[in-house]
């Protein structure tokens, strides 16, 4: 039992594998034999409010969901391959999809625009046919355009409800939070940090100041931890020379933003944490996805927080996320409309 205790422990203020909230279900991984979708997968079937698991992909999935399957937790699990789509999704209340191809060296996450952009659009188009109150989870990457795309998709298929969409962001606060403990001195449980905007480059904005020991970094420590927190998937790219990309800790802080939307599907209140939505916040300035803080409840977005007041250097990160990320998502609407 040594294993699943240790992951138990991996991030309590978190609650990772919280089984506080009584309720089950059935989630769907939508390219479940990548470099994502295996650990993640993994991490779902410790995931205890997981009834079932069902796991897709074009190749691999039935070898994935036979060898996770063997783990004893309770939920059951069942892979399926690619003319089986909409048996995989059958009954799936919460849809994660990690598809798509990883970044390479020297690859920016719009050089995976064109190939990622079709797959998560024919899933989306799926989900639209057989799921379509499932909770959607994006990770397919651009993130910024492939959460518009699903928007768009759902669209034009008369089901889309802003409330159940998700970009998730989560590895850019588990990086800003990771990041600045190694500055502080501190437990990562001590030094959270609320990350808003999007989810690239200069499209991710930390916002140190809100944090009790982010507010102390200032002058060249502030601006390389905040380079650090917008480029850290560089970092990996970079270590794995050519191998992959950041794969363990995105099904990592995957499996944490699909905790906290289970815990709150199943009635839990006061589960707050930064997502890309549908967002009101920049919408007069042609931005009408966003990251920030949201509330989630039974039905999905409950509630979306402003973000509060920021420092004059957070400020001017804002000013250059806006541009940046409403090409990003007009990128993504026109890729449907074409």
């Amino acid at each position: 039992m040594f294993a699943r205790t240790a992951l138990r422990t991996l991030r309590p203020q978190a609650r990772l594998f919280s089984s506080s909230a009584p309720a089950r279900t059935k989630v769907a991984v939508l390219g479940a034999g990548g470099g994502i979708g295996q650990p993640l997968s993994l991490l779902l079937k410790v995931e205890p409010l997981v009834t079932q698991l069902s796991l897709y992909d074009i190749r691999g999935a039935p070898g994935v969901a036979a060898d996770v399957g063997h783990i004893d937790t309770a939920s059951t699990v069942r892979g399926y391959t690619a003319d089986q789509l909409d048996q995989a999704l059958d009954g799936a209340k919460v849809v994660v999809i990690p598809a798509g191809v990883p970044r390479k060296p020297g690859m920016t996450r719009d050089d995976l625009f064109n190939t990622n952009a079709s797959i998560v659009r024919d899933l989306a188009q799926a989900v639209a046919r057989v799921a379509p109150e499932a909770h959607l989870l994006i990770i397919s990457n651009p993130v910024n355009s492939t959460v518009p795309i699903v928007a768009e998709t759902l669209s034009k298929a008369g089901v889309f409800d802003p409330r159940r969409l998700f970009g998730v962001t989560t590895l850019d606060v588990v990086r800003a939070a990771r990041f600045l403990s190694e500055i502080s001195g501190q437990d990562p449980t001590a030094t959270p940090v609320t990350v808003v905007g999007g989810h690239s480059g200069v499209t991710i904005v930390p916002l140190l100041s809100q944090s009790n020991f982010g507010k102390s970094v200032t002058g060249e420590g502030w601006s390389k931890l905040v380079h650090r927190i917008q480029y850290g998937g560089d970092e990996v790219v970079a270590a794995k020379d050519g191998a992959g990309s950041a794969t363990l800790s995105m099904a990592y802080a995957a499996t944490v933003f699909t905790n906290a939307l289970l815990r709150a599907l199943a009635g839990e209140e006061g589960v707050v944490l930064p997502t890309f939505v549908k967002s009101p916040l920049y919408e007069s300035e042609g931005v009408d996805f966003f990251s920030s803080n949201v509330e989630l409840g039974p039905e999905g977005v409950k509630k979306i927080f402003p973000i509060g007041q920021v420092s004059e250097e957070e400020q001017k990160l804002i000013e250059a996320c806006l541009p940046e990320l409403k090409k990003n998502i007009e990128k993504g609407k026109a890729f449907v409309s074409a």
